[in-house]
């Protein structure tokens, strides 16, 4: 990986003043006009995964919000987000019917690497439409040949970066920013390079640095709420870059509420307080 840092401005940090705002709502919207996300993962015994993005999608403001899963995880879903239309799926072509619905795609959290989840990846990468790939959609990602859709995210932790440039974690993190960039210039959508300081790197050189969080973050579902949050923005018209970006100060926001409390942060603890962030930051009416 070219050490590019100093011919490149430095990232800039995520201000609450500078991060893009969902407009108000029109006293007469409807829920047609805010977007259709569709989540696809959740292979056996990582059911909690897609459901907790699923769940940080609808609260996040998305107007409908559809989840693809193993056909065993339907019932647990039903009864944490009812909200939400949950379809079991044991093959690629029940994928297909509520795809062609969707305007959005978030796609990774609890997929596996088996044939299953491998099937729905290939389905899910040939609609044209924005996406967010992350955890083993990323995994599978490295070792395929596959161009992601306008307007796509993915957001690797250091290890799934160095997986998906064949160098090292350590490389990684020697040089993060250089690293996301790589990514950008390989895959051609925005990447979000989670970790301490995640990076937002655009397809445009632009570059931001997240410096909020708070070490009991340090736990499993994290990053399947993030990826949720980012497809309720994509959903409701933010751009790629405008949508990571806000989805990760509204996370590590909410990462440093909850963490007052201290140790035991489980990842469903942030979707109320990014609700509650989110509208203070860009209120639902005038």
């Amino acid at each position: 990986m070219p050490q590019t840092k100093h011919l490149l401005t430095e990232p800039q940090a995520l201000r609450a003043d500078h991060l893009a705002r969902l407009p108000a709502r029109d006293p007469a919207a409807h829920k047609g006009q805010f977007g259709h996300v569709l989540l696809v993962g959740g292979d056996r015994g990582f059911g909690g995964s897609i459901t907790l993005s699923a769940q940080a999608a609808l609260r996040c403001g998305a107007g409908l919000v559809s989840l693809a899963t193993r056909p065993e995880h339907v019932p647990a879903a039903l009864v944490r987000v009812p909200e939400v239309m949950t379809l079991g799926v044991s093959s690629a072509n029940q994928l297909m019917g509520v795809l062609a619905q969707a305007s959005v795609v978030v796609v990774g959290p609890g997929l596996g690497q088996a044939p299953w989840g491998r099937s729905l990846l290939s389905a899910a990468a040939q609609a044209k439409i924005p996406q967010v790939w992350d955890a083993d959609a990323l995994n599978l990602l490295s070792n395929a040949v596959i161009a992601l859709a306008t307007g796509s995210v993915i957001t690797p932790h250091p290890g799934e970066a160095a997986r998906l440039l064949g160098i090292t974690t350590a490389q990684v993190q020697a040089d993060r920013p250089a690293a996301a960039r790589a990514l950008v210039k390989k895959y051609s959508v925005v990447c979000v390079l989670k970790g301490a300081g995640t990076l937002i790197a655009g397809l445009d050189g632009k570059l931001a640095i997240c410096n909020h969080g708070h070490p009991a973050m340090a736990t499993a579902g994290l990053g399947d709420v993030l990826a949720g949050v980012i497809g309720a923005l994509l959903a409701q018209g933010m751009s790629a870059f405008d949508a990571a970006c806000l989805a990760v100060w509204l996370h590590a926001r909410a990462g440093e509420q909850q963490g007052q409390l201290g140790r035991g942060l489980a990842a469903s603890d942030l979707i109320p307080a990014i609700r509650q962030l989110l509208e203070e930051h860009a209120p639902c009416t005038k």
